[in-house]
């Protein structure tokens, strides 16, 4: 019985990663949407996938941004949350907006070309369309069997 619970358990792992990577790949296809759509729009947020080293790298700042988001996002939201709660949650669109430009200024795969307000402007563009993009792509995505 407590091998079957083992296996049990370790296949549920198993999707859990797997869930995980698609997760990650997804984000990072938002990010590079989000990307084409800005430039087309003459904002200042690019994504560099030319070759694929450059889309590795990509790679490696989507998972930087979901880390600064999971950390320095969830304590900027909780010092924030007076704000948040005056304006009804907006506030939060421009935690999102310093967290990519954040990340964005290691120039990780993507970065924020313009400086100054033009630049957070870009920023603040860029993370509603990537969080957008991403929800439309998180459909995809077969639904948690948790009981």
């Amino acid at each position: 019985m407590r091998a079957g619970l083992t296996e049990a358990r370790a296949a549920g792992t198993q999707y859990g990663v797997k869930r995980l990577l698609v997760r990650w790949l997804l984000l990072a296809v938002a990010v590079f949407v989000a990307s084409v759509v800005c430039q087309a729009l003459g904002l200042g947020f690019r994504a560099n996938v030319d070759s694929v080293g450059s889309g590795i790298v990509l790679l490696i700042g989507v998972a930087l941004l979901s880390f600064l988001n999971a950390t320095l996002g969830n304590i900027l939201r909780i010092l924030t949350l007076p704000l948040s709660c005056i304006t009804l949650g907006l506030f939060s669109l421009v935690v999102n907006a310093f967290v990519l430009w954040t990340a964005a200024r290691l120039d990780l795969g993507f970065r924020i070309t313009k400086d100054g307000a033009p630049g957070f402007g870009a920023a603040f563009v860029a993370s509603i369309l990537i969080s957008i993009i991403n929800g439309m792509l998180g459909v995809f995505l077969p639904a948690d069997d948790k009981d």
